[in-house]
């Protein structure tokens, strides 16, 4: 007679079970993904709205945004050099020690050209002429510095339409062979005090 040995059903490892163990598990990790890119959405979205009704974002969040939207404010303040002096950080290359850096592409790159050669070409504008009509030294830097912005605008994203139509007015504005004196650094402004000031 052959001994027939009798499997306890509660001690065999049903292959139902380990399923169902790795889809709740699964299903936990996803929930859990979930929550998480509900509440980044939900930042992003904060951001947003400030940065919508004209506000400076404030805190540590978003830096790159933070200083974007006070170019913005400055330059739609009339404070052209400066906003152009902030929207060049922009396009400094990020620290690299920061978790969180936010790097723009092309397309951001070129806006950000853009919004430099608008700021520029506004600040010439301001210094038209002198009293014998001819264009002021600063006029002239600013406009060229403003066609180089919008040329570079225009190789970043060659599609950029606001930026050929800012180029062929700018174009419209300035002679055809103007030239400049180079502009003495000394007297150039970095964040919001000139350099050698205490």
């Amino acid at each position: 007679m052959k001994h027939v040995k009798h499997k306890n059903p509660l001690t065999r490892k049903n292959p139902l079970t380990r399923k169902n163990q790795v889809l709740g598990l699964l299903f936990f990790v996803g929930l859990a993904g979930t929550v998480y890119e509900g509440f980044q959405v939900n930042r992003i979205a904060h951001a947003n709205s400030v940065l919508q009704r004209g506000e400076v974002l404030e805190g540590d969040s978003f830096p790159f945004h933070q200083k974007f939207a006070d170019a913005y404010q400055q330059g739609k303040t009339g404070n052209f050099k400066h906003a152009s002096q902030n929207f060049g950080q922009l396009l400094e290359a990020p620290k690299k020690q920061d978790e969180q850096v936010f790097e723009p592409d092309q397309a951001l790159k070129s806006q950000i050209h853009f919004n430099i050669g608008n700021h520029l070409f506004r600040s010439g504008l301001q210094r038209l002429v002198e009293a014998d009509g001819s264009l002021q030294e600063q006029a002239k830097f600013d406009y060229l510095q403003a066609r180089a912005s919008y040329e570079q605008a225009l190789r970043l994203d060659p599609a950029n339409q606001p930026a050929k139509f800012n180029l062929s007015l700018l174009h419209g504005v300035i002679p055809r062979h103007i030239k400049t004196v180079p502009q003495d650094p000394s007297g150039l402004e970095i964040s919001n005090l000139p350099q050698g000031l205490p």
